[in-house]
């Protein structure tokens, strides 16, 4: 039996999955069985409010989940497999059961964009939960050894799909009542999506509704301090741009790459937070393009953002 069949009849059998994606590593189980995604909750120990994105392998099956608005459509056409979760009314509940939804109207649809990932929805037949494949308000593992570490003791099979290259998790639009609502920035830029479907509404009224968005979240046991120009005797320290060499130091781009320090996020900081720092201090990030996403999970590794 392949790893793929193997995966897919793991979730079959109501138990629970590691699974790569491009964006960060997942822990997968069955979207309709509730009693498998209580037991993400259990390996997460995450509150039970917090929605839970179903990953699907095509536009085809989102719609056999919920009827997707035109503008919804349209970003599905767009962008998937991709980095972006779209939040639209449900029309079948029983596809993605109460548990998973947080008990909304609502549900939260992905297709990733990473080969293994889509094999396993295709063998299993139907949408899978994915949550970060981390305990609740950790950094979120973007290797299969860091997904491992955290939870996989409750995983019956994990998947080994190499670095995430993405490395921050997907960029989170509702479409509810025709108007569209950034409510999680992340690995899809703003910008390609205002370029396709026009200004993006603020989020406030929805974000109840998106994933990773309690105030301390991604947060290692060293503090966090933010914006710092440079570190602290015993601070971690992690750089971006041209820096000097320092036992402590981890450079998410020495280039002062954006896209470069985003996959290297979630990795630098549980890096850093293994050095058994006083705190890890984070230099400037530009907050364009990728650095929206970016600086969104420091700031809620601080503890700084509700």
């Amino acid at each position: 039996m392949s790893d793929v069949e193997r995966a897919a009849a793991a979730l079959r059998a109501g138990n629970l999955v590691i699974l790569p994606t491009e964006t960060v590593y997942g822990l997968a189980a069955a979207a309709a069985d509730p009693a498998a995604i209580a037991r993400i909750f259990e390996a997460k120990s995450r509150p039970r409010f917090n929605p839970l994105i179903a990953h699907v392998s095509d536009r085809a099956m989102a719609e056999r989940i919920a009827a997707l608005p035109p503008l919804a459509a349209r970003l599905a056409e767009a962008f998937w497999p991709g980095p972006l979760t779209l939040v639209v009314p449900i029309s079948d509940p029983a596809a993605v059961c109460d548990l998973a939804r947080a008990g909304l109207d609502t549900v939260a649809l992905r297709a990733p964009a990473h080969a293994l990932a889509q094999a396993v929805i295709a063998a299993f037949g139907g949408p899978v939960c994915a949550p970060s494949a981390n305990r609740s308000g950790r950094p979120s593992p973007t290797t299969h050894a860091d997904a491992v570490e955290e939870t996989g003791a409750s995983a019956a099979v994990a998947l080994d799909g190499g670095p995430c290259t993405v490395g921050v998790e997907s960029t989170v639009v509702s479409i509810i009542g025709g108007e569209a609502r950034l409510l999680r920035p992340g690995g899809l830029e703003r910008k390609a999506i205002e370029t396709l479907i026009g200004p993006l509404a603020a989020s406030s009224e929805d974000a109840h509704r998106s994933p990773g968005r309690l105030a301390l979240h991604y947060a290692p046991n060293a503090p966090v301090r933010l914006n710092v120009d440079a570190p602290a005797p015993g601070e971690a320290w992690l750089a971006f741009g041209p820096a000097l060499p320092n036992p402590l130091t981890l450079n998410l781009s020495p280039a002062g790459d954006l896209r470069e320090a985003a996959a290297n996020l979630f990795a630098y900081l549980r890096a850093a937070d293994r050095l058994s720092p006083s705190a890890i201090a984070v230099a400037p990030i530009p907050d364009h393009g990728l650095g929206e996403a970016i600086n969104d999970r420091l700031k809620r590794a601080a503890g700084f953002v509700g």
